[in-house]
């Protein structure tokens, strides 16, 4: 799995892989998400999948990835609030222009979901050499809704705000 990973960490995401992007301000998440059937099992009630992450900085200052916010929904509509720091053990300094590409895993108990969430940035006054005292400006930047469908269920679930808002515990 690891080389997978790996493999996957150093891929371009192109256009027409991409599951879905947003844009916060001068910054941009986009989503690339792959089934696993080699890591899911099925007749256990386990599915998983991988992602790939590029947070893309189209400003004229550095930005610091401080901690991330996920909201995992299931098949049958439980929600699960998942908070850390950074993504992947790391607090990525981006700089402008530049690009933070990660890939990490979800695992669920039905064969479809979907992940949203966000990321607390700030930007890194310290490394522009502004005046003494100013403190870094904190922001979210939103991570954008993409499905977890497993190839049977490939349609998915439909965005909470298209199913009335429902949603679980």
């Amino acid at each position: 799995m690891d080389a997978f990973f790996q493999h996957r960490a150093n891929t371009p995401i192109s256009d027409d892989s991409v599951s879905g992007g947003a844009t916060t301000g001068e910054i941009t998440v986009r989503v690339a998400v792959n089934y696993l059937p080699e890591q899911s099992r099925v007749e256990a009630g386990k599915w998983f999948w991988v992602y790939h992450i590029r947070i893309e900085n189209r400003s004229n200052e550095p930005v610091k990835l401080l901690t991330r916010h996920w909201r995992i929904t299931d098949g049958r509509g439980m929600v699960n609030h998942v908070d850390g720091d950074g993504v992947v053990g790391e607090q990525p300094l981006i700089a402008p222009g530049g690009a933070h590409d990660y890939v990490s895993g979800c695992p669920l108990g039905t064969p479809n979901g979907s992940m949203e969430g966000h990321y607390t940035m700030c930007r890194d006054f310290g490394h522009r050499g502004n005046a003494p005292g100013r403190e870094a400006e904190l922001f979210e930047v939103a991570i954008p809704f993409f499905p977890l469908a497993a190839p049977a269920t490939a349609d998915g679930p439909s965005h909470p705000s298209q199913s009335g808002g429902r949603t679980g515990a």
